[in-house]
């Protein structure tokens, strides 16, 4: 093992260094251009084109009898673009929706292919013609002229997407406004497709027909639970890709009867994965321990709020017992000790259970809330014409999460209409 790492690492072998550099440019360039497939909601176009392309690298082998990877990657291409086309042509009778043009350019041309696989492989050639591995990519048997098709063609994909970046940005997110302006839509969302199209027959030796799609959206959904923008999306799902392309030839070197292409799209999986789960804002963890810290906010000002009108209903007593907190505000008594001390570490809570009184701040915070609580709800009731028997709980729901710039405009809606604000701050509970 140790041996197999070293030879990896020191790229001595020729072999090694095709695959890898070939494995690390497509898979990056293709990540780039899935970013937009996955923005335009159109994850499965790769798909279908990777699986319209088949017929054509049988039918290029037939009529060549070579399978130089050249002509075999013209013909993928002509078959892609005529899958394209007539994706557009089904779409366009507005019968059928996008999604079932997909599957239907899929199905058919995958099983052209299937048929013109088999029938090639009844000829006295057909067992040398190798064109079942472009079912799952067969990256060890890249040659150099392969690399150098694949490196051009992925240069030709970033070049293209670096100088139209603009273009195809507001093609993305507002095709509309974009039409407005006067740009040829149309031609622009044709020539990105026909991008996708050359990326995917570009790693159609390194990773396959099957699994290609993956390589174009498994990196740019990963990416998208990192950022917000673009063009930040776009490098990280770069990045990605090329990583995933990396440890992809790593792995399958280690145990060479595993091929490059699967081994990619498992490594782009597990990207995925860790990305779901450790993404600082939209992460499963990070999620989690947002909720987390809501729900201890949100116990956190009940207790305050509950105090302070058990308080008041008590004409002013300073102390408010365990119990008498659970039972008002539905919580059991683990709950309301626990939120207590939390209070007490930030000095809004002054005395132990079983019973707890307010310090000054913890009274002016407490003050804050019943008085945000009450506007919300007179919002409720007298703007959006909420049943006052429901507004309560609308209003409980809300008022932890309303930025100060809303509450200062509430102040002024009761204000205009001559309510006292004071009244909201001492108002019993409804």
């Amino acid at each position: 093992m140790a041996d197999q790492i070293a030879r990896f690492f020191s790229f001595q072998d020729a072999n090694v260094r095709y695959v890898l550099f070939g494995s690390v440019i497509l898979s990056a360039a293709a990540a780039v251009l899935g970013s937009f497939a996955v923005l335009r909601k159109r994850s499965l176009l790769g798909d279908a084109l990777a699986h319209a392309a088949l017929p054509g690298v049988c039918v290029a082998f037939m009529l060549t009898g070579t399978k130089s990877i050249l002509p075999l990657l013209i013909g993928a291409t002509v078959s892609g673009v005529l899958g394209v086309l007539m994706i557009q042509a089904v779409t366009a009778s507005g019968k059928i929706k996008s999604d079932a043009a997909i599957g239907i350019v899929l199905s058919v041309f995958f099983g052209a292919g299937i048929v013109l696989l088999t029938h090639i492989q009844k000829q006295p050639l057909g067992n040398q013609s190798g064109l079942d591995k472009f079912l799952f990519g067969q990256a060890a048997a890249m040659l150099p002229k392969d690399l150098l098709v694949m490196g051009m063609i992925s240069f030709f994909l970033l070049v293209v997407i670096l100088l139209l970046f603009k273009e195809f940005r507001l093609l993305t997110f507002d095709p509309d406004f974009f039409a407005t302006l006067g740009f040829p839509v149309a031609f622009l969302d044709l020539l990105l497709m026909a991008l996708i199209v050359l990326a995917v027959m570009a790693g159609l030796q390194a990773v396959g027909v099957i699994l290609m799609a993956a390589m174009l959206i498994t990196p740019a959904v990963a990416a998208k639970f990192w950022t917000n923008r673009l063009s930040a999306m776009i490098a990280v799902a770069g990045i990605i890709g090329a990583v995933a392309g990396f440890f992809g030839t790593f792995l399958s070197s280690l145990a060479p009867r595993i091929p490059t292409g699967p081994v990619m799209v498992l490594s782009a999986t597990f990207f995925l994965i860790l990305s779901a789960l450790l993404a600082p804002q939209k992460g499963v963890v990070a999620k989690w321990r947002l909720h987390m810290r809501n729900k201890r906010r949100m116990a956190q000002e009940h207790f305050l709020r509950g105090w302070l009108e058990i308080s008041k209903q008590n004409s002013g007593h300073d102390r408010v017992e365990v119990g008498e907190l659970a039972t008002h505000l539905r919580l059991s008594r683990q709950a309301i000790e626990k939120a207590g001390r939390r209070l007490m570490r930030q000095g809004l809570v002054s005395i132990q259970p079983p019973c707890f009184a307010l310090t000054e701040v913890g009274r002016q915070k407490a003050t804050r809330l019943i008085k945000t609580h009450r506007l919300w709800e007179y919002y409720l009731i007298h703007r959006a014409q909420i049943d006052p028997d429901h507004v309560h709980r609308d209003a409980d729901e809300v008022e932890h999460i309303l930025p100060p710039h809303v509450i200062s405009e509430l102040e002024k809606i009761v204000e205009t209409e001559g309510v006292g604000s004071g009244k909201f701050a001492s108002a019993h509970p409804t």
